[in-house]
């Protein structure tokens, strides 16, 4: 199989180069013809001008050749001017000096070698050589533009290749991220349950109920792109509906709720951190741990606040939740996301807007 397979590319690599072969012997065809056309025009020499413009021929191929296989892609691409400039020199030396050998012993092959009567034709050296580098020129500007739209070319490859790592690496993140939310979240809940279930046995039931709406949110909503608000709100409920169990009567919490449409969808699992880190790091003050906790939703800005006692010390800002929900909302909602965290003597603040019309990044 393997033979075949080389055997089936040698072929087709023999038949680009034949192809490409004729299509360079079409065209050097043309340029002999050109310059047959040109000399011959007003001219009143009796010899054969086609013969004479084969002299012009090889020089005209071996400079074209050199300045498209050679300078170009050697030199100029590559931005090394100095040394493009510097071989661009010795190459129009050499060819020029080249063109005149051609011109005269083309007019000494015309007449038989006889130096004493050599033919002479209207058209002037200076013509002539204008005639050779318009055709290296032409070739050399057609080669420089071919080469531009090749490295275009792979320039756009590039960038997508780089934007498609790029995607699978923000994928990645978010995995690896939403797996560190999925273990936290379910100790707390568990250590939550757990503690209840020692004090009050008698509503464990309600609470594995509790915690089964979580759990089903938990595995099969979160690793959807976007869930509607409202089901992030039933989310966040149940959650407060545990604490409370584990609170009693040292828990105050105040949810208020204005959202003005239905179709709204955000990131899954976005809001329930900072809920989590009031529970956990909020101080009951006074023989309560107050929490203030708002939510408003327009067509295209999401406004979340939530606000919870604290001791003047506490580093309630701490810890994995809220360190994976900001690297979240920069990979989620880039520029399109603001949050502010205040943290006052004995009140902590979390303030975030997002502007969801501008499409967020899907996870």
């Amino acid at each position: 199989m393997c033979n075949i397979i080389n055997v089936l590319i040698k072929n087709r690599n023999v038949r680009s180069g034949f192809k490409q072969m004729l299509l360079h012997t079409v065209f050097w065809g043309g340029v002999l013809f050109y310059f047959a056309f040109i000399i011959s025009v007003d001219n009143t020499i009796n010899s054969n001008i086609f013969y004479f413009s084969l002299f012009l021929m090889p020089v005209t191929i071996a400079t074209t050749y050199v300045s498209i296989y050679n300078l170009i892609p050697n030199y100029l691409i590559p931005k090394k001017y100095t040394l493009f400039l510097l071989y661009s020199s010795y190459t129009l030396i050499i060819s020029m000096f080249t063109i005149f050998l051609s011109i005269f012993f083309g007019f000494a092959f015309l007449s038989n070698f006889e130096f004493g009567e050599i033919n002479t034709i209207n058209r002037s050296g200076i013509f002539i050589i204008t005639c050779v580098y318009l055709v290296v020129i032409i070739v050399s500007a057609f080669k420089l533009l071919k080469l531009n739209l090749k490295q275009s070319k792979n320039n756009a490859e590039l960038k997508s290749k780089i934007l498609a790592t790029q995607l699978q690496l923000k994928e990645q993140e978010l995995k690896y991220l939403k797996m560190q939310i999925h273990p936290h979240f379910l100790f707390n809940t568990l250590n939550t349950m757990y503690g209840f279930a020692i004090k009050k046995a008698d509503e464990t039931s309600e609470m594995i109920l509790k915690l089964s709406n979580l759990l089903d949110y938990l595995l099969y909503q979160v690793d959807k792109p976007f869930v509607s608000i409202k089901d992030e709100i039933h989310h966040i409920e149940d959650y407060i509906s545990l604490e409370q169990m584990r609170f009693a009567d040292t828990l105050n919490v105040n949810f208020k709720t204005h959202i003005y449409s239905d179709t709204i969808e955000i990131a899954p699992m976005l809001f329930i951190p900072f809920v989590e880190n009031s529970f956990k790091h909020g101080a009951i003050i006074n023989g309560k741990l107050r929490i203030d906790l708002a939510i408003k939703a327009k067509s295209d800005v999401v406004t979340f606040k939530i606000m919870n006692s604290c001791n003047k010390d506490s580093k309630i800002n701490d810890g994995i939740g809220l360190d994976n929900i900001k690297k979240r909302l920069e990979l989620l909602y880039p520029n399109t996301h603001n949050i502010k965290i205040t943290n006052k003597a004995s009140v902590f603040l979390v303030e975030l807007q997002l502007t969801i019309n501008s499409n967020p990044t899907n996870e």
